[in-house]
């Protein structure tokens, strides 16, 4: 039996934030790949890829360098049906319709897909949801939410879209995909506190032995991630209770533009002149190591719907620090009491913020307008969050039990090497049921989102021909080929309608037999009748070739 193994849909913009930019989804997506290849147990990595071989070197040079042991197998998203003995497909996102449709012409038994829930907030993940509806998903696919709360917001989406189907096409919804709920990992080892590291951010901010460092690290948007506004507000209320020692606040990010950095440093300014502050490059891994290393609580109060999961609290965990969280998402899973803190979150019900999912779907306002104004609106408990930092900043043994008990519950839960097999048990279940169920087989060319043009477009031209049965023989005095290729240089789109090889030696055939038809140039070419006809077609196009 084949064993619980997936292939890899890999392109740069879902695993690599050094080239493609830093954000949770990219920062996921490499942990995930380092996990799996660290802890799959798998006799091979197999990556479903456009680009060739050449797209495959940054995975292959990784698993070189974590696990060399390993085989890799790179096949081309034009022949998915190679990634064969693996029989599932592991797509970094929720929206995988497309892939659902790619398989459709090798039947829907084929395999079996596993999309992942990242950011859940954006137009095109929710459109992307109810593109699943319509689909042909199978219940042998699988959405993993990362969440309690995710799978609840998948569910509310799909309830909805289902909804749409019986009242609008009075028809019957579809069998669901899983909907399973396995978290993100990391890998604890990465984030061991450095005592080095932190001594010198403790000397840069001038923090006392009693003074409290309470430490973010997320990109620093106050639309897209946290407004920090709030907290600011409850460090100073905080700081004027405590006279013994001094908060300091300390954020690790990137700013998203100019506007962000005013909103955070000029807030900080005028909220918390009594508390100390530093904003630190999150580009840098010497400044994260840092900003975990220093502290003595971590801090991720979110208050954003962009915040689906929270993987910078689970490295929180693992660097030993007790967590001050916002009781939000992902963090209602991951942070139980004997770790930290989850202050209280509220907001109004759905009717209240109809007009921003409307100015939002309709295109009136961006999907930034659309995250700041639902976090406007979005109440962290003020008088909940100022006692908390009380809590944390005078009591010493209690951080230190906290951050203790952080550590193991992260190591016990969330370190890939415990996650890892979780995706491989959904897959051997995802394989089970597969090879249960009955297939169905679409046309190639006739999928209903991806018809083939000429289907498409029938009654645009004159008439439709098969080339079958006519007789072609060359121009005398007609175009030189070579010239003609150069001059329209098909290759500066990338993508041609046959190799130049093959159009000269379809032209040489019928040139050298002084005329022939169809089936004389597939059998002397070695091409298939598809294949034959598509140059000829051109070749009469460009009058190198006419009808006898």
């Amino acid at each position: 039996m084949t064993r619980a193994n997936a292939a890899i849909w890999y392109a740069p913009d879902g695993f690599d934030p050094v080239k493609k930019g830093i954000n949770g989804r990219r920062v996921a997506g490499d942990s995930f790949l380092r996990g799996f290849l660290r802890h799959a147990d798998v006799d091979e990595v197999v990556l479903a890829l456009h680009g060739g071989e050449a797209a495959a070197q940054p995975v292959r040079a990784l698993a070189q360098e974590l696990r060399p042991q390993l085989a890799l197998r790179a096949v081309g998203l034009l022949h998915p049906q190679k990634i064969a003995p693996v029989s599932t497909l592991f797509f970094p996102s929720p929206n995988f319709s497309a892939e659902a449709w790619r398989r459709a012409p090798y039947g829907t038994q084929a395999w079996s897909i596993c999309g992942i829930t990242h950011t859940t907030s954006t137009a095109a993940v929710m459109q992307g949801f109810f593109d699943l509806r319509m689909a042909p998903v199978q219940p042998w696919d699988a959405v993993i939410c990362t969440s309690r709360s995710v799978l609840a917001s998948v569910t509310y989406l799909m309830d909805r879209a289902d909804e749409h189907i019986r009242s609008h096409l009075r028809a019957t919804p579809p069998p669901r995909p899983m909907l399973p709920v396995i978290p993100l990992g990391v890998h604890c080892d990465d984030f061991a506190p450095d005592a080095a590291a932190g001594a010198l951010l403790r000397q840069r901010l001038g923090a006392g032995p009693q003074d409290v460092v309470f430490s973010t690290i997320a990109r620093l948007t106050p639309h897209e991630k946290f407004d920090p506004l709030p907290i600011y507000m409850a460090m100073q209320a905080a700081q004027a209770q405590l006279h013994d020692r001094k908060l300091h606040v300390v954020l690790c990010g990137q700013f998203r533009d100019e506007f962000s950095r005013k909103v955070f440093e000029n807030g900080a300014r005028a909220l918390m002149p009594d508390v100390g502050f530093a904003v630190l490059d999150g580009a840098l891994a010497a400044e994260r190591k840092a900003a975990l290393s220093g502290a003595d609580v971590f801090m991720f109060l979110i208050d954003n719907i962009q915040e689906t999961f929270g993987i910078a609290p689970l490295e929180g965990m693992a660097a030993g620090l007790p967590l001050l969280v916002s009781d939000w998402d992902g963090m209602k899973d991951t942070v139980p009491p004997e770790v930290g803190f989850r202050v209280t979150s509220r907001t109004l019900p759905g009717s209240y913020l109809a007009s921003e999912a409307m100015r939002y779907q309709g295109g009136t306002d961006s999907y930034l307008q659309y995250c700041a104004a639902t976090s406007a609106l979005t109440e962290i408990d003020q008088p909940e969050l100022v006692d908390r930092i009380l809590t944390l900043a005078r009591d010493g043994d209690l951080r230190r039990r906290m951050g203790r008990a952080a550590q193991a519950h992260v190591r016990a839960h969330y370190d890939w090497s415990v996650i890892v097999p979780q995706m491989q048990a959904l897959w051997a279940e995802q394989e089970a049921m597969r090879v249960a169920a009955k297939p169905l087989r679409y046309r190639s060319d006739s999928l209903p989102i991806a018809p083939s043009p000429t289907h498409y477009f029938a009654a645009y031209p004159t008439e439709q021909v098969t080339l079958k049965d006519q007789l072609f023989v060359a121009v005398d005095g007609g175009p030189d080929l070579q010239a003609l290729l150069r001059i329209r240089n098909y290759t500066a789109t990338k993508r041609m309608f046959a190799p130049p090889a093959q159009i000269g030696s379809v032209l040489a055939v019928v040139q050298a037999k002084g005329g022939c038809d169809l089936a004389t140039i597939e059998t002397a070419c070695g091409l298939t009748s598809l294949q034959a006809a598509r140059v000829v077609i051109w070749l009469l196009k460009y009058n190198l070739l006419r009808r006898a």
